[in-house]
């Protein structure tokens, strides 16, 4: 069988018993960095049979390499650095060469950055979509751009390098009264939430955030209303466009 075992995003003690016990019995345990995983063992007393990388680097080889072993009776669990195996990494790689030749995938659920924050936000859960990291360049525009005409609440990762970028181009697009949340470094030791509107947002990180600031970012933005200029400006142009 194939385990993806969501492992802590932050805080180390965000682990299911299931989780150690599958990571301890797996004849093979594949890791993004086996150096950072090694931290989480150690923490919890876990003794890997044997420990392999798994990466954007490496995926396609290693994959058929693990299927190859889980054909041959092996059981591999999977582990990310942070998180769902799979969100936003290259585990959907292997997951689907297992699938095509009729090995067991098992998810061992856990913690997830873009479930926390989401829960956290104040902004309404009941329909939303996950952008995952946005274009650095080509296709940037476009993608935010569908993101302020979309009318379910948007989760998006973002660097803490480029997270003010990204909030004043939503702006531009999406207007400054677009109400959202901000997390970062989720379940550690800073962790902080910024809520408001998205130039109240901006405001605040501007000001608060340190020179040297660390910690991914996850950015909750409610869906479009219709409400605002902006909103009527998009919904003009659907308009012309189904003309």
């Amino acid at each position: 069988m194939l385990y993806l075992v969501a492992t802590p995003i932050g805080n180390l003690e965000d682990i299911s018993l299931r989780a150690i016990r599958i990571l301890g019995e797996a004849d093979i345990i594949a890791c993004e960095d086996t150096r950072h995983a090694r931290i989480l063992f150690e923490r919890h007393g876990i003794k890997p049979r044997r420990l392999v990388s798994y990466h954007s680097h490496n995926e396609q080889a290693r994959a058929a390499e693990l299927v190859e072993d889980l054909r041959t009776g092996a059981s591999v669990a999977l582990v990310t650095d942070a998180g769902t195996p799979g969100i936003s990494d290259p585990a959907w790689a292997i997951v689907r060469e297992a699938i095509m030749v009729g090995i067991d995938v098992i998810p061992i659920p856990g913690a997830s950055a873009v479930i926390a924050a989401l829960s956290a936000s104040g902004i309404d859960t009941n329909r939303f979509v996950f952008e995952g990291f946005l274009p650095l360049k080509k296709g940037r525009k476009r993608r935010i751009a569908e993101v302020a005409s979309e009318e379910r609440t948007t989760v998006i990762y973002e660097s803490p390098f480029r997270i003010k970028k990204l909030i004043s181009e939503l702006i531009t697009y999406a207007g400054e009264d677009r109400q959202a949340a901000l997390a970062r470094e989720i379940t550690k030791i800073h962790e902080t939430f910024y809520r408001g509107t998205l130039k109240e947002i901006l405001t605040a990180i501007e000001k608060q955030f340190p020179a040297d600031v660390k910690g991914e970012c996850v950015l909750v933005v409610e869906g479009r209303t219709r409400n605002s200029k902006k909103d009527r400006i998009y919904e003009a142009t659907d308009q012309k466009d189904s003309a």
